[in-house]
């Protein structure tokens, strides 16, 4: 077999289909994976839909996913980390593009490529990825869960513990409990926030939210909603809120219940520009707002040690599994919200 299904999306017509193309072949310093799993991520739906454009992509039509994982199926030359076939892997969300010594030490940089968006992901039967991209998971860790760790779980990972830092005892609050927001909530609980404040205007994800660890799940259109934030809080505000909707009018309100010296983490992505309404008061207290964009390599590792051991099990986040001829289907599923999934698995 010479050929395989990969969903595409063409960047200059803005099409998107599954179609057969040939299977690629590994050149130095990479490997061929087998897809045994990929997640449908919003980045998908924001790509597909053009509010998210590809800033370094490396042709006119691009193979989605950047959430994988699957079985490494042949070897390509010059390998340097003694990989072998049959390894059972999750693919890291995206790859330093290697040209400065920067990125050559993994560094953050201006030229981040993301997998499924610059250059060809893995919403295939196949892919061909960089050996230093490429992460042993046990067998213990089934292949819809792994896949699902280099994004959903690994950007708001690094944004609790890297970007934000939350200690033990420290106010939480999550705008946006969906695919990014409902694990944010969970790895604030496993950190040991305290309280968690999730925040959202479906019923059904406050209740999700409730499951996944939060002490509070309020709606952000509620008359009250800063009493309820402050009553939960003591009187004192959040030290941390994390944005994980990516939507203005969430930052507005988040930052407003910040108390003495919180953070207003950015973790969702939007191309609309930043504004905080608040005045005086966001100098008096000396609120911060930090910026923060995807996970990292460290965070990928140390979550399938997580998951591995026991401290955070990923089922109850697997919400369907679709097979990849249908991932437009599950695109308008994600995008429409229809049974207010947190993560839908393609199965090639």
């Amino acid at each position: 077999m010479d050929t395989m299904l990969a969903g595409r999306f063409h960047l200059d017509s803005r099409k998107f289909a599954v179609e057969e193309v040939p299977i690629p072949v590994p050149g130095p310093g990479e490997v061929l994976i087998e897809v045994k799993a990929a997640g449908v991520c919003l980045s998908d739906v924001h790509l597909l839909d053009g509010s998210l454009v590809p800033l370094f992509a490396t042709s006119d039509t691009v193979t989605v996913g950047h959430e994988v994982s699957g079985v490494i199926h042949t070897l390509g030359p010059d390998l340097k980390r003694g990989l072998t076939a049959g390894t059972r892997v999750a693919l890291e969300a995206g790859k330093t593009c290697g040209t400065c010594a920067g990125c050559v030490r993994r560094r953050p940089c201006t030229q981040m490529l993301t997998a499924g968006i610059d250059y060809d992901g893995g919403w295939a039967e196949y892919v061909v990825v960089r050996e230093d991209t490429v992460i042993p998971i046990p067998d213990s860790l089934p292949f819809d869960q792994a896949a699902i760790i280099p994004d959903a779980v690994s950007t708001p990972y690094a944004a609790v513990v890297g970007t934000a830092g939350v200690r033990p005892a420290q106010s939480v609050g999550v705008w946006g409990v969906g695919g990014v927001g409902a694990h944010n909530v969970r790895l604030a609980r496993l950190v040991g926030a305290a309280p968690i404040i999730a925040v959202d205007p479906l019923p059904g994800a406050r209740e999700r939210a409730l499951a996944f660890g939060a002490d509070h799940a309020l709606d952000p259109a509620a008359p009250d909603f800063a009493d309820q934030v402050r009553e939960a809080t003591g009187g004192r505000g959040l030290d941390f809120a994390f944005d994980c909707a990516g939507v203005p009018a969430v930052r507005d309100q988040a930052a407003s219940v910040l108390g003495m010296g919180g953070s207003l983490i950015l973790v969702g992505i939007t191309p609309k520009p930043l504004t905080i309404a608040e005045g005086l008061t966001f100098n008096y207290l000396q609120k911060q707002v930090r910026g923060h964009y995807g996970g990292s390599p460290e965070s990928v590792s140390e979550l399938v040690r997580l998951t591995a051991a026991g401290r955070l099990d990923l089922a109850p986040s697997i919400t369907d599994h679709i097979p990849l001829v249908d991932a437009a289907d599950a695109v308008s599923r994600l995008e429409n919200k229809t049974g207010d999934p947190i993560r839908l698995i393609l199965v090639p």
